[in-house]
């Protein structure tokens, strides 16, 4: 079914169901207390028991300082390249003092392999040997007699695994002192065998230092040679490569040849500067015709002569002393000629000045160009010179470092081998006993509060979990708040859970002996009369999901209350499972609704007067109760009922099971869905809820039916206050 056609129906707010309510976790866990706190105290007698039984094991710890870096009598330990000031060296030993060699060393030393702890054949047998078993139900052969017999070798290699992992190696913070323990059960032993670790690891290292020594000294001797060797070939090829270049000194050559370079170099920068700038005048009279003399006196290579500067100037003058006799005179006037003459001359002399200026300035060209070649190819001779010698210097340094590499190898070599010969005798070792151990009085396990305290903590968690998961897994409605979340329809009212025998709950009401039921019923009919102040319900259904829920009851008490105030008609149409007629003691056989709408019988004959209201029972139970429910009959019976009675009051079947609700829905003003306590499952109140909206029919809100009030107060829902007045907290009567 689709509910979100109808607004707010099922739409709590998903925030919510992500909340943690600890409100709600301790009363789920409040109210199964009795169970968490049997459970615990069960499982702290059981721990009790046991702890009690296990066999207390000791630790015996001897304290032994293990220093970074042995004595400086011997440093063969650089020939290993060991580094003494590491923390792997350290956790080396660690490893050492739980290795199986000297394991064994202290199990032989010891006999642990007969000792009862550690001798499988003393162990006591299991309780039921199941290979046994399965063995004894094959024949047996020669092959399985004597696999069943271990070996002493699988007896000791057992005993030193086992040995083995008691043993625990404890360093002590920013110390060199470190904890060699033994966990045993038997102290004394216990006690032997943390001592016996100690001497034992002091011992090996010993013996390790010795045959260490022994052999380094034996392939010292044999590597010296062949250092002498190398020494000896090394020297011989620096001498001949002095020999063979005639080199003695060549830091002074390296000097004067890298300060020539300098110089030479600094020579070619100027003669380079010097040849760009004749070549920059050069290209400026090249340019020029040579016959040009004019254009060749206006570049500023050419003009900055003082010469053609004078020259030009007379020109000049010259020129304009004959433009000023040109207009008095003729051109053979004395005094023209002479001016003539004169410009003449000065043009020559121009022209000849400038001639000259040109080839002096390519004069210089050609020797700031030849100049410029000299220093170049001077420098790249000094260049050349210079790599020649760094070369034969970077070979002989080469040479040096290998004659000094193999005299400082063939040194250490020969110091190391007079120490390790002067004190290969000499017994040094870096690690000593501190504490010895001694008798454990205080067994280390098992720790029996710790253990006992731990069982009864995991048995509350325990317990809170199951209370937890039991509240989880109840996935029905036990209070109003749980209502008004999921299904977003107004509680009308509770009835609370009679305790006790009633058969005729039905007329509770009027029987008038239980004021707190009776109250409720009260509340119910208020609710439903003031909510339809503007619009009275004159017909009104009531129903529920499943049967067994007190649908009946609901309508049959409700419609008593109303009865006191009004004219009102109860209608049992539950044609399937009629109870109306037996709850108020009606004849076999008495007509009712179907026989009504059947027209078998007068609405006189039908109707009964019983607890101050009229009540129409089922009547004869037909074979096709829907069909006659959904009659136009039926119809017209409810339009002649609603014009005599105020309020009529129908109690149907329940919607899960069948339709009939759904289709008296349709006649209605109010429908009313009754929902049992802790009972039926929210899924199936939602689905029938559901369908009925979905027929628009109006449902005005929910009777939370058979409410456990005690109960329902651990569930955190409150409902006492004015109800307590008539005693509805402490009812005894149960439906």
């Amino acid at each position: 079914m689709d509910t979100s056609k109808f607004p707010g129906f099922n739409q709590h707010d998903d925030h919510a169901d992500d909340e943690i309510d600890l409100r709600q976790l301790w009363l789920s866990i409040y109210r199964r207390k009795w169970s968490i706190i049997s459970l615990t105290l069960v499982v702290a007698m059981l721990s009790v028991l046991v702890v009690f039984n296990i066999t207390p094991i000791y630790k015996a710890s001897a304290t032994l300082q293990i220093e970074n870096k042995a004595a400086n009598v011997v440093s063969i330990e650089q020939v290993y390249g060991i580094d003494g000031a590491g923390s792997e060296y350290l956790q080396t030993q660690f490893e050492l003092l739980k290795s199986r060699a000297l394991a064994e060393r202290v199990v032989r030393q010891l006999s642990l392999d007969t000792h009862p702890e550690f001798d499988p054949r003393q162990q006591p047998a299991p309780l039921v040997d199941w290979r046994g078993v399965i063995k004894g139900l094959l024949p047996i052969t020669p092959d399985d007699v004597a696999a069943e017999a271990p070996t002493d070798a699988d007896i000791f290699d057992g005993v030193v695994r086992g040995f083995r992992e008691r043993i625990s190696v404890d360093p002590q913070d920013k110390t060199q002192l470190v904890s060699v323990s033994v966990d045993m059960a038997d102290r004394a032993t216990a006690t032997l065998a943390a001592n016996a670790l100690a001497d034992g690891y002091i011992e090996s290292q010993l013996e390790a230092k010795l045959e260490m020594t022994q052999t380094a000294t034996s392939w010292m001797n044999d590597r010296l040679v062949g250092l002498k060797d190398s020494l000896g070939d090394s020297e011989r090829r620096l001498q001949a490569f002095l020999e063979q270049e005639n080199l003695v000194d060549l830091q002074g050559i390296t000097t004067v040849s890298a300060n020539e370079l300098s110089s030479t170099g600094e020579r070619l920068t100027d003669a380079r500067r010097e040849r760009n700038a004749a070549e920059s005048m050069y290209r400026q009279v090249s340019a020029i015709a040579s016959s040009n003399y004019r254009r060749l006196a206006s570049v500023p290579a050419v003009i900055s002569d003082p010469v053609v500067a004078q020259f030009k100037a007379a020109e000049a003058t010259a020129s304009a002393r004959v433009q000023e006799l040109s207009r008095r005179y003729g051109t053979r006037h004395p005094a023209m000629v002479a001016a003539q003459s004169d410009l003449n001359s000065a043009r020559e002399s121009l022209k000849a000045q400038v001639a000259q200026v040109v080839g002096s300035i390519e004069n210089n060209y050609r020797l700031a160009v030849a100049n410029e070649q000299g220093l170049k190819s001077s420098f790249e001779q000094n260049k050349e010179q210079i790599q020649n010698i760094s070369r034969n210097e970077f070979r002989l340094r080469e040479l040096q470092r290998e004659v000094e590499t193999n005299r400082s190898l063939y040194d250490t070599f020969m110091t190391r081998l007079k120490e390790t010969t002067a004190t290969q005798d000499l017994e040094t070792v870096n690690a000593r006993v501190v504490d010895r151990a001694v008798m454990p009085d205080i067994p280390i396990k098992p720790q029996k509060s710790l253990i006992v305290a731990l069982a009864i903590l995991l048995a509350l968690v325990l317990g809170v979990g199951l209370a937890l998961l039991l509240d989880m897994l109840n996935n029905t409605f036990k209070g109003t708040e749980a209502i008004e979340n999921k299904l977003n329809l107004p509680v009308l009212g509770i009835l609370p859970l009679l305790k006790g025998k009633h058969p005729k709950v039905a007329r509770l009401f009027s029987q008038d002996k239980d004021k707190a039921f009776a109250e409720s019923v009260r509340t119910i009919r208020t609710g439903l009369v003031l909510s339809g102040m503007a619009h009275p319900y004159k017909v009104m259904v009531v129903t529920s999901s499943v049967p067994g829920e007190g649908k009946t009851c609901v309508s049959s008490n409700l419609a008593q209350a109303l009865g006191q105030m009004e004219n009102t008609l109860l209608i049992d149409a539950d044609m399937r499972r009629p109870t109306i007629a037996r709850q108020y003691e009606f004849a076999a056989g008495t007509p009712g609704l179907a026989d009504l709408i059947a027209g078998t019988a007068r609405l006189d004959e039908c109707v009964k007067q019983v607890d101050g209201i009229s009540v129409l029972p089922a009547g004869m139970v037909p074979s096709n109760p829907l069909e006659l429910l959904s009659s136009e009959r039926f119809g017209q019976v409810l339009a002649q009922l609603s014009e005599q009675y105020d309020r009529i009051i129908i109690d149907t079947a329940p919607t899960q099971a069948v339709s009939d609700a759904l289709m008296l829905a349709r006649h209605a003003n109010a429908v009313i869905y009754v929902v049992k306590s802790e009972s039926t499952s929210i899924p199936h109140v939602q689905a029938g809820v559901g369908k009925l909206l979905q027929l628009g029919a109006p449902v005005k809100g929910v009777v939370l039916n058979q409410l456990d009030v005690k109960k329902a107060a651990k569930y955190g829902y409150s409902y006492g206050g004015y109800y307590d007045d008539y005693g509805y907290s402490n009812v005894e009567a149960k439906v």
